[in-house]
């Protein structure tokens, strides 16, 4: 027997012949909550990520102008004695990442688990025009290369095109546990919650660091967006960049109360275009991240992003990466949509 036909016998139910269309509110709530449910379902969510040992990281003072080197060398040192308890313990690809890093400027280092990592490019102390880099998903000192990549090619950019006697720094700021692209955290505030008190405090260790002159910009990269957002309320920056991004927890620029240019961009070849974005209580938390960041209703300023993908936004060559290096310079104007 067939079930589920409303109506007069012998009469068609309204609309027979064509599928039921489910409103869309319902069908984007099923989305997400199918992604939520796949991502439990993934055998390596929330567990991919090896708890490698390394001592606790070396409490330091806020740095200024004058520790700066100082803090560098501690932190140094801490990459260095993580390094050797990784080999030790024979996780060699961690041991070869840290005894990179421990060659290199570091604001912050904690080798414990996925890892923290804050590292800067430049002359800080003399910058007069300073970028932060907030990275997304699945970032960990494991990775951490491809996202150095990024800070690399930003900061090599600016320092060719910087007016003469602007000095330029690049922050790259893995001082998160990011969430895994395939874990429920990922369609969640819950990382940015907790990240966004430690990122305000990067910002005000910067400016004692650079000075009040100094132009501070922040470019968010994907999840990373939604810790700038829960952050960017009274936050000393100039420029504000979401970029990739799957929503930002806010309705609108104006919700994030900064004072900063609020910027967006979003690449042709980027698969975040179709994430619903809404956001919706599932199974008792907030489930995705509210209005696209690139639409009118949002109100951001959007600028051109070329036809790259969700990982090309700092390609070298790439409209992104150029308007980027506008963005951050000042340059503003210059800025193509």
């Amino acid at each position: 027997m067939e079930h589920g036909h409303e109506g007069t016998a012998g009469a068609p139910a309204e609309g027979a012949g064509r599928p039921a269309r489910p409103p869309a509110g319902r069908l984007r709530r099923g989305l997400l909550a199918a992604l939520v449910a796949a991502a439990v379902a993934v055998p390596l969510a929330g567990a991919a990520r090896p708890q490698v040992p390394a001592p606790a990281p070396t409490e330091l003072p806020p740095p200024t102008a004058v520790t700066l080197d100082a803090a560098y060398a501690a932190h140094r040192a801490d990459a260095a004695e993580a390094a050797r308890i990784a080999d030790r313990h024979g996780y060699g690809d961690r041991a070869t990442a840290e005894r990179a890093l421990s060659t290199r400027q570091l604001l912050a280092f904690d080798g414990r688990g996925a890892g923290l990592v804050t590292e800067v490019l430049g002359d800080l102390a003399h910058a007069g025009r300073v970028a932060v880099l907030v990275p997304g998903s699945d970032t960990g000192i494991d990775t951490y290369d491809r996202f150095r990549a990024t800070a690399l090619a930003l900061h090599g950019r600016l320092a060719r095109e910087a007016p003469a006697g602007v000095r330029t720094a690049v922050v790259a700021w893995l001082g998160y546990e990011t969430p895994g692209t395939l874990s429920p955290s990922v369609t969640t505030t819950g990382r940015a919650e907790d990240a966004a008190p430690q990122l305000r405090e990067l910002v005000d260790g910067l400016r004692a660091v650079a000075g009040p002159r100094a132009r501070l910009s922040l470019l968010c990269h994907s999840y990373g967006s939604v810790v700038c957002a829960r952050a960017a309320s009274g936050l000393d920056i100039d420029d504000l960049v979401f970029l990739g991004s799957p929503g930002t927890g806010a309705g609108t620029a104006a919700d994030l109360r900064t004072r900063a240019r609020v910027w967006a961009a979003r690449g042709a070849g980027d698969w975040v275009e179709h994430v619903p974005h809404i956001d919706a209580e599932l199974f008792g938390t907030t489930v995705g991240f509210g209005t696209d960041p690139v639409s009118r209703e949002f109100g951001a300023r959007v600028f051109a992003a070329g036809d790259g993908g969700h990982s090309d936004y700092f390609a070298p060559g790439s409209p992104s990466l150029a308007n980027l290096t506008r963005i951050v310079l000042g340059d503003t104007r210059a800025v193509t949509s």
